[in-house]
């Protein structure tokens, strides 16, 4: 099966899910981050997670990823839920939320919600360990 490039693989997606990937505020890799992680998916798709955390608050978070159009939406949409929020409060987001944000997301690419958060976990326990 030919790969489709990125333009052909957002004709799938609604208009709101292209409009977070274009805009991609949380997109791109950080130095010196207090927390970060990096997983690989069973899909073979990569996430890296950035955090600064400030007073056990999120204060900076990146992402990066080189992954399908479905990985970057879940990540940037996990980024945008986990801005600003104390490690407890991002610790209460789940695929499922981040699924329930991102309507209209193919049903056989809601596995990607599931590393998104875990890549985000990982990086916050990175952080906690390091304390």
């Amino acid at each position: 099966m030919e790969k489709q490039n990125d333009n052909e693989a957002f004709l799938d997606y609604p208009q709101e899910i292209i409009q977070l990937l274009n805009d991609a505020k949380f997109f791109g890799r950080m130095n010196d981050p207090t927390g970060s992680s990096y997983l690989k998916g069973a899909c073979g798709d990569e996430m890296e997670f950035y955090l600064v955390i400030e007073n056990q608050r999120i204060t900076d978070i990146k992402y990066y990823t080189d992954g399908c159009p479905a990985t970057r939406a879940c990540a940037e949409m996990t980024a945008h839920l986990a801005y600003g929020k104390t490690i407890d409060e991002a610790l209460l987001i789940s695929p499922g939320k981040v699924i329930k944000q991102l309507q209209g997301l193919p049903k056989d690419h809601l596995h990607c919600s599931i590393l998104s958060v875990s890549t985000l976990y990982r990086a916050i326990a990175d952080y906690l360990l390091k304390k």
